[in-house]
């Protein structure tokens, strides 16, 4: 074999050549451009901020505070955090040492999983989940786990199954709940049975929250409430979904002091600091949103009715989310790929959507379609894919 050489050697890390394009994107792309397309597939809400979370921006536009800020973000948002986790979860952290401003949530599970991995540690992820899952943990040195859910046990993570998995070589347990892509969410049982496993095997749970508070008739309590759990869980979590927010790129993480300041460190020298007027404007969402986000979930609960017994009837037998905006329809029924579906639907129809393979290997046989997206949209695009189906 020959042996690699700077002469031969490619341009790009093994570790770059070893994730793939999101296929979220990918379907995203593919619609830029398509007159009367209909897009069910990036997720991200249609509403646009709140007047008054953008006038706290505006306002410190005017006010010239447009400077870096603290690494670790401003103590003001640092203090609004720890009281909102005080005062949603019961949650106590020291703004100045447990929690840490990151240019949104996708940025904290980078520092996260850079901060407490080693080459070669090995991370249990959910199968399906979120696309950045496997791929952060690869670019950190780290080996995604997959554990596979199913939609006959409502695509709850089984304690169980991820003791099976864990190795001496298990570093963390990564949770994602109300999970993206299925909307399912976890019932405290099972919760604390995982608690239990990961605290047997001593375990760091990364626990990704950023759907926490977009839940319909049940309630998911942040995982390091858990008795014994806030000791070894970093909570994941930002402004993006609950406020309208996407594209302030906010998030934070909160967690023991030792892995905040590894964190914290890694983020001085990538990302410096957070944008200053974004966290302005975070500080009036936490402080005041709570009426927008209530409002918002009554919608969203209204569209999610919608769609999941448009599917239902069209034949496409669709889970019942509970959590996040995105039914998780099975087309298994239609004899075509996860990839397939989507591709054809697409081209003939004009409708957009994410095939479950894009989540794990779980996810042949789903489509991940978003309902934060008007009714109107919605109701177009069932009736598209039920044109699309009738001449299947």
């Amino acid at each position: 074999m020959p042996v690699e050489t700077s002469l031969n050697r490619s341009m790009t890390s093994k570790a770059v050549k070893a994730i793939k394009p999101s296929g979220i994107r990918k379907f995203f792309d593919l619609l830029a451009g398509m007159d009367g397309a209909i897009s069910l597939g990036v997720g991200e809400p249609d509403y646009i901020t709140p007047w008054h979370i953008r006038e706290a921006a505006i306002y410190a536009l005017e006010h010239g505070r447009t400077m870096y800020t603290s690494n670790a973000g401003t103590p003001e948002l640092r203090q609004e955090i720890a009281r909102y986790l005080s005062r949603v979860h019961g949650l106590e952290y020291n703004p100045l040492g447990e929690i840490v401003v990151t240019v949104g949530v996708s940025e904290a599970l980078d520092l996260a999983a850079r901060a407490i991995l080693d080459p070669g540690d090995e991370v249990i992820i959910p199968d399906p989940s979120y696309v950045s899952y496997p791929s952060c943990i690869t670019l950190a040195g780290g080996i995604p786990v997959p554990v596979p859910t199913w939609e006959a046990e409502s695509f709850e993570l089984n304690p169980k199954d991820v003791a099976k998995a864990i190795t001496p070589r298990t570093r963390a347990i990564l949770l994602g709940y109300p999970a993206n892509p299925t909307g399912a969410v976890m019932p405290y049982d099972k919760l604390a049975e995982l608690a239990i496993v990961a605290e047997r095997h001593n375990l760091i749970v990364l626990s990704d929250e950023i759907y926490n508070r977009l839940t319909y008739g049940v309630t998911v309590p942040s995982f390091a409430s858990l008795p014994g759990m806030k000791e070894r869980t970093v909570v994941l979590n930002g402004v993006s979904k609950a406020y309208s927010m996407t594209g302030w790129r906010i998030g934070y993480a909160a967690g023991p002091k030792e892995i905040i300041a590894g964190m914290t460190k890694i983020h001085q020298y990538t990302m410096l600091c957070a944008s200053s007027m974004g966290q302005a404007a975070a500080i009036e969402a936490l402080k005041n949103g709570e009426p927008d986000i209530q409002a918002m979930v009554e919608d969203y609960n209204h569209r999610r009715q919608v769609m999941v017994s448009g599917f239902n009837s069209l034949g496409l037998s669709c889970f019942d989310p509970r959590g996040a905006f995105y039914a998780f329809p099975s087309i298994k029924s239609t004899g075509l790929s996860s990839d397939e579906f989507a591709e054809r639907l697409l081209k003939d129809e004009k409708v957009a959507v994410v095939p479950g393979t894009a989540f794990g290997q779980q996810g042949e046989g789903y489509l991940r379609c978003c309902y934060a997206t008007s009714l109107p949209q919605i109701e177009e695009s069932l009736e598209r894919i039920k044109r699309f189906l009738s001449r299947l």
